[in-house]
């Protein structure tokens, strides 16, 4: 039925994937500062992975070569984080009751398994050099690997301001593995310059791509339990049953469903059976603090039960939402 109290359920889902827990994360004017720095950033990556690729290949260095790679795959997952960033700002509509937030955390996880697949290329090239040594131009390397630690610098403080939102995370793993990466090729660089080993160079490029799979490997376990309409991490299924059944009135729980809708904010569903419709509105207060407050839980859609023999559904509204 969609008559007012339908209307009224998809105006909370509009706040709520607007709002959620009393915060401003899908706030209209934080999202626009978001963009810009989001698009500026995209600019600033795109726009020197190519002067690093060139560098790297006039220089023959993996390590630039590498970080022009992990530019690359930054400016793209910037770029996600844009598009989805803007479409998150929609909210709930006729077609996406929840809103489109979840399409944050989408962008995030391909941003995620992009990164494994760049990652994978780099170490087969860095396994190569080692076997199969290559010259390398120290003094190029330094300098152009320099810039483009003080570009990542600026992105990585940009992105850093925002740190609840899980696809512009996502976003800030890519420009700090390439920020180390600018790291390791400037020491690279350096070493070869004063003489050292070209070996330094994809072992270098090898060690970054270590450190960059932890935090990409990261970003999956956050994102791939809410893709799966997983349980809250730290939240105990069974637990949440129990702390249900216990309040005074329910008889019994069914149907019961906890899950993840985007990253810190989760729901709850469930059928109760209860002793007497009268004492629902009590009920559901109880329900609703008891799981905020325990949970950290406040989307809550119960549906209560009781003998037919009792009253009338038009005695009292047999679905409740808070």
């Amino acid at each position: 039925m969609f008559g007012k109290t339908q209307s009224d359920n998809l105006e909370k889902d509009r706040a709520f994937s607007s709002h959620g827990q009393g915060d401003s994360l899908y706030d209209h004017a934080t999202r626009q500062v978001k963009a810009s720095v989001l698009g500026l950033a995209v600019l600033l990556t795109l726009g020197f992975s190519a002067v690093e690729l060139v560098g790297g290949l006039l220089s023959n260095s993996l390590a630039l070569i590498g970080d022009a790679g992990h530019m690359a795959t930054d400016a793209a997952s910037l770029l996600f984080a844009l598009v989805a960033n803007w479409l998150a700002r929609e909210g709930a509509d006729s077609h996406h009751s929840f809103g489109h937030a979840r399409i944050e955390v989408l962008a995030a996880f391909v941003n995620a398994l992009v990164m494994f697949i760049v990652l994978g290329w780099i170490c087969y090239e860095a396994i190569d050099r080692l076997t199969n040594p290559h010259e390398v131009s120290g003094g190029s390397v330094m300098l152009i690997a320099t810039i483009g630690l003080l570009v990542n610098v600026a992105v990585a403080w940009s992105l850093s301001r925002d740190k609840k939102n899980v696809n512009t995370r996502a976003a800030l793993v890519h420009v700090l593995g390439d920020l180390l990466g600018s790291v390791a090729a400037i020491v690279s660089g350096a070493v070869i310059y004063f003489g050292g080993p070209v070996e330094v160079d994809p072992i270098l490029s090898l060690l970054i791509c270590v450190l960059v799979a932890h935090a990409a490997w990261g970003v999956l376990k956050e994102t791939v339990p809410v893709m799966l309409d997983a349980v809250p991490e730290g939240v105990k299924y069974e637990e949440v049953g129990d702390a249900i059944a216990a309040i005074p009135g329910v008889l019994s729980v069914h149907d019961l469903h906890v899950w993840v809708m985007s990253p810190g904010y989760s729901a709850i569903t469930a059928h109760l059976k209860i002793d007497s419709h009268r004492s629902w509105p009590l009920i559901l207060e109880a329900i609703r603090k008891h799981v905020k407050e325990r949970f950290n839980i406040d989307h809550v859609a119960l549906q209560p039960e009781w003998e037919s023999t009792e009253a009338t559904t038009s005695d009292c509204d047999c679905k409740a939402r808070v």
